[in-house]
């Protein structure tokens, strides 16, 4: 009897708000800085961890110059799967070694002034080895806090993307559409 494959779950929009007259495209485009066709659009890999029913978080700013907090992940090098990208840029940030899951999020956010563009996609992470509540420093000094959250505190911090809550303790696959950049 041939088996059927597992049903994959339908790619559902993150709730936006609609465009406002002073966000429409022919205003924004009057304040970009010229656009360059041959800048790539950045890809990148995220990912969610969650332990006891807490999200681990890191802020990725040297110096901590911004309190934003985000999923630890990194940008995609070439000719490496997404899964070895998210392993690689994972244990940088965090110290942690993981094992990647399904996707869950494709969110996307730029800047447009600074005519940057980037694609994130998030996956379902499960701990491997180390520890998450032990001390650890990132050698490069670009993460400079990891804490684990609960859904309510997660409420209360300032993080990206908008739907991060929504995707870390929901079951959905979401796809959140272009977000302006955060400082």
């Amino acid at each position: 009897m041939p088996r059927t494959p597992p049903r994959t779950p339908a790619l559902t929009p993150a709730r936006t708000p609609p465009l406002t007259p002073a966000l429409t495209p022919a205003r924004t485009q009057a304040r970009a800085a010229p656009r360059d066709p041959m800048r790539p659009v950045r890809l990148a890999v995220r990912g969610l961890l969650l332990i006891d029913d807490r999200l681990l978080l890191v802020n990725a700013w040297p110096t901590a110059t911004s309190d934003l907090l985000c999923a630890p992940g990194g940008g995609v090098e070439p000719h490496a799967s997404l899964a070895d990208n998210l392993i690689r840029e994972f244990h940088e940030e965090t110290g942690l070694v993981i094992a990647v899951g399904a996707p869950c999020l494709v969110n996307e956010f730029h800047d447009q002034p600074r005519d940057f563009h980037q694609v994130d996609i998030y996956f379902r992470v499960t701990l491997v080895s180390g520890d998450p509540l032990q001390a650890w420093t990132d050698p490069e000094g670009v993460v400079t806090e990891r804490r684990l959250v609960t859904r309510q505190e997660l409420s209360r911090l300032r993080v990206k993307p908008d739907s991060l809550a929504e995707v870390a303790w929901g079951a959905v696959l979401l796809y959140d559409p272009l977000e302006p950049i955060l400082r």
